[in-house]
């Protein structure tokens, strides 16, 4: 892979799936990104075309970052809801479909990247996209971002590496996130900000 896809592959790439990063695109196209390592054909019916680590990689190097204080704008692409979004989805059950839906898929994705097939615990493609995974495991598990109201739960990055901040308005929905991301492979514990006093979890995908 001594070359840099042309205009064609890489929009295939950049067209795959966000989360589980399942393409679309002709059989000619798909055959060649097989070929070059950054696709695999899935074994199992439908026999889906998936990126490879590789094909992550190219696709993430056209990406903006995502560590920032703040949640990125609506694109149109299903993201999930780290809190404090200025637009919440139209329409709640529609969400809820697309929300089940994207964590259907990571499980799947899990299974396929993981050593084993182990769903248990954090794949690859969540530990390069810290604040979106553990604000769909939350999402997933019927926890409410933030809103307008102040309520909900919030997500962000942190300097420390593998490891994002989850806020919460109170003890008790704190202490939920909590249990819902061990459930989800992470660890996370409780601190204290020191300034403000504000507790918050430090949450990183656990490994084994």
């Amino acid at each position: 892979m001594s070359r840099a896809p042309t205009a064609a592959p890489r929009r295939v790439i950049e067209g795959a799936d966000e989360v589980t990063g399942r393409l679309r695109g002709t059989e000619a196209q798909l055959a060649a990104l097989v070929k070059r390592g950054l696709a695999f054909r899935h074994p199992r019916p439908p026999h889906d075309h998936f990126l490879t680590p590789a094909g992550h990689r190219i696709r993430e190097a056209e990406s903006v970052p995502e560590a920032r204080e703040e949640p990125a704008p609506s694109t149109g692409v299903f993201a999930a809801r780290v809190g404090g979004e200025e637009e919440a989805p139209a329409s709640e059950p529609a969400r809820l479909r697309e929300v089940h839906s994207a964590w259907q898929g990571l499980l799947e994705l899990r299974r396929m990247t993981n050593p084993g097939g182990a769903t248990d615990r954090p794949c690859g493609w969540e530990r390069t996209h810290l604040v979106r995974a553990a604000a769909l495991a939350l999402e997933a598990a019927g926890h409410r971002p933030t809103g307008p109201d102040g309520e909900g739960y919030r997500v962000r990055a942190t300097p420390q590496p593998e490891a994002v901040a989850v806020y919460a308005p109170d003890e008790e929905t704190l202490r939920a996130c909590a249990a819902t991301l061990e459930r989800a492979g992470w660890q996370a514990g409780e601190y204290t900000e020191p300034r403000t006093r504000v507790r918050y979890l430090l949450a990183s995908p656990r490994r084994v």
